[in-house]
């Protein structure tokens, strides 16, 4: 695999211990089953994992299946998403994905499937993907990963997921695309933070960024 400097570049076996250290970590957001993430994962998109995870069990104890909220409609839902950005979006986002599958056993389990439904993009389908342990369709890139894909020397900067995504896919070879996604998002989330903590970083001999900082 080439890596954007033109390289050859064993990325499988550079990136290792990332993949090691978070393999089957659950996404951080506290759920319980498919439906409870596919509607977290909408509910999370511009807002926090935290505080999707703390309005969540009210909202899910009064819809506790896609059945109940296929059903409901959008002043029932308000008052239990309120608290979540751009919730009357989401909430018609929500309603429709209800309508549209109707039971929890009907959740697509294909990029193309998810994809098709509202307010579910490439990321949220890789998270969802993932977590239900289907071979990976593409490569999870959130916020963290198109913060810290870059400082490794992975892909060159962009706010674009999609793009971030489309040039990870060119550089990492598939059989790690499942984890690669989470692994670099945990990091990012635990120690590449916007003030990275380089000597506790797993990865820091093949990061460029790290080769740069250490002079």
């Amino acid at each position: 695999m080439m890596d954007l400097f033109g390289n050859s570049t064993d990325w499988a076996g550079n990136l290792k211990p990332i993949v090691t250290k978070y393999k089957g970590r659950q996404h951080p957001l506290e759920y319980h089953n498919l439906y409870h993430l596919m509607v977290m994962v909408v509910l999370s998109a511009q807002d926090s994992d935290a505080n999707i995870n703390k309005i969540a069990p009210a909202l899910f104890d009064a819809y506790p299946n896609m059945e109940s909220l296929a059903v409901s409609n959008e002043g029932a839902l308000f008052p239990y998403i309120s608290k979540v950005r751009n919730f009357g979006t989401k909430a018609i986002w929500l309603l429709e994905i209800a309508k549209t599958i109707q039971k929890n056993d009907k959740i697509p389990l294909t990029m193309e499937g998810l994809v098709a439904l509202k307010g579910i993009g490439r990321k949220s389908a890789n998270v969802i993907l993932r977590e239900a342990k289907i071979p990976a369709e593409g490569i999870m890139a959130d916020l963290h990963v198109i913060r810290v894909a870059p400082r490794i020397g992975l892909i060159t900067e962009t706010n674009d997921g999609i793009k971030a995504e489309k040039q990870l896919m060119q550089v990492l070879p598939k059989e790690i695309w499942g984890e690669i996604g989470m692994a670099i998002s945990f990091l990012g989330r635990e120690i590449c933070r916007p003030q990275p903590k380089c000597p506790e970083c797993p990865i820091n001999s093949i990061c460029e960024f790290y080769k740069k900082t250490k002079g």
